[in-house]
Order: structure tokens, then C-alpha cells, then sequence
């Protein structure tokens, strides 16, 4: 995919570095050339020097050809009047960062398909780690209505050495939730589990289930 990035600060290049590793063509545009220079040599992206919301940047740039624009500039009206642009020009897929709540539905109602509040997703991955500190990671979708969970399965637990159809029809396990990933150990890759995949001691799974059965959910799988 053709990926227009607006905004060359950390999050802009972080993003650019992990869709190029990934095989993606990348664009940065910044009117900082010192952050367009790193981006070229360090990063390996596209990068034009100028404002992500000048129409002679943008087109410059190739956002009739891009399959994805993400507005990640310093302040959320320019990423207000990006996600405008890159709707004007037939962008089939916009997304953007956001910083103050306030512009949650003037983004939604100009184009944008996902929003990604910085300050919510700072404090929910606080409060996660404070209040599920057994949790390796948690990753949010939907606008908080679905979450996956990566946990590790104790030695001695309700899982452990159970295969995962076994899991799934315990009447203890939460319903809606299901087991969508498996890693046997560390160096290992993670992979999709068929009902016969045995969870062993020390392994890793990825659960997806709902905020409220969080707790459930983890009682569960290390409760005895």
C-alpha cells in the first residue's frame, strides 16, 4: 500500500519505520526539514517539506494514489483540516490521532475512520497495568467494547495441560470470550489454536473477551 503520513514527530516516524519493515511505500510530509532529512536517511520514507494541509504539498506528495492518509501533526485542527483534505481527494482509508476529546465527532463527521485518542489510550494502559498486573499486554477495539488480553498460564492452574475445546467448554469460562492465540514459549511464534492445542505451563495465550468479564477471565485461568 501507498501510506501519506501527516506529521514527522515521533509517533509519525514510528509509524512510517514499522509500515516499511512491514513492506508498505511511505510518504512523510513535515515543515520541519530537519525531521524530513531523518526521515529520508534514517527511516527509509518518502519525505516532502512543506504543511500536510497545503493542497500543492499534498498533491505533490500523491494523495490521489494514496490507499491511506494518517494525520498524526502536532495540533487536532490540522488533523481535522488533513482528514477533510484526504477525504476530499478520495482517500479510501483516513486515519488520525487525537488529542482533545472535543474533536472526536467534528473528525467522525469529516472523514475519518478511526480515532485514536493519545490521552485515553495513555490512561487506560495505566490503569490496566495497575489494576491486571499479571496482564503482559492489552490491546483495545471497537472504542473499548472488545479487548485482548496476553496472559501467562501458571503452572498450576484451571488451563494448564487442558486442551482448548476443554477451556472453551468449562461453564466457568466467561461467555464471549474465546482463545485466539497460543505461544508455547518465548522464542516461539504465536499461533492461531485449534480446539486440541493443550495449553502447557509457562505458555502464553491471547484471549479476546468484553471490559466487563476482565476480571472473569483472569480469575479463571489462575484460579485452581
Amino acid at each position: 500500500m501507498y501510506v501519506l503520513i501527516g506529521g514527522a514527530g515521533l509517533v509519525g516516524l514510528s509509524l512510517a519505520q514499522r509500515l516499511i519493515e512491514l513492506g508498505h511505500t511511505v510518504a512523510i510530509i513535515d515543515i520541519d526539514p530537519t525531521a524530513c532529512r531523518y526521515a529520508r536517511e534514517q527511516v527509509g520514507a518518502m519525505a516532502f517539506e512543506g504543511s500536510a494541509v497545503s493542497t500543492e504539498v499534498l498533491l505533490e506528495a500523491g494523495i490521489r494514489k494514496a490507499d491511506s492518509v494518517a494525520a498524526v501533526l502536532r495540533h487536532d485542527a490540522l488533523n481535522l483540516a488533513l482528514v477533510t483534505l484526504a477525504k476530499h481527494y478520495g482517500v479510501p482509508h483516513i486515519l488520525t490521532r487525537m488529542r482533545h476529546r472535543d474533536f472526536t465527532e467534528p473528525l467522525r463527521l469529516v472523514g475519518a475512520h478511526h480515532i485514536v485518542s493519545t490521552v485515553d489510550l495513555a490512561v487506560s494502559t495505566m490503569v490496566n497495568a495497575i489494576e491486571y498486573p499479571q496482564v503482559e499486554s492489552m490491546m483495545h477495539f471497537e472504542q473499548g467494547q472488545i479487548e485482548v488480553l496476553k496472559l501467562s498460564i501458571p503452572e498450576h492452574c484451571n488451563v494448564s495441560g487442558r486442551s482448548v475445546a476443554e477451556v472453551a467448554q468449562d461453564p466457568r469460562f466467561p461467555s464471549g470470550s474465546l482463545i485466539i492465540g497460543y505461544q508455547a514459549h518465548p522464542h516461539e511464534d504465536l499461533k492461531i489454536p485449534n480446539g486440541s492445542t493443550i495449553l502447557e505451563p509457562d505458555s502464553t495465550v491471547l484471549i479476546v473477551t468484553k471490559p466487563g468479564t476482565l476480571h472473569q477471565v483472569i480469575d479463571f485461568v489462575e484460579g485452581c
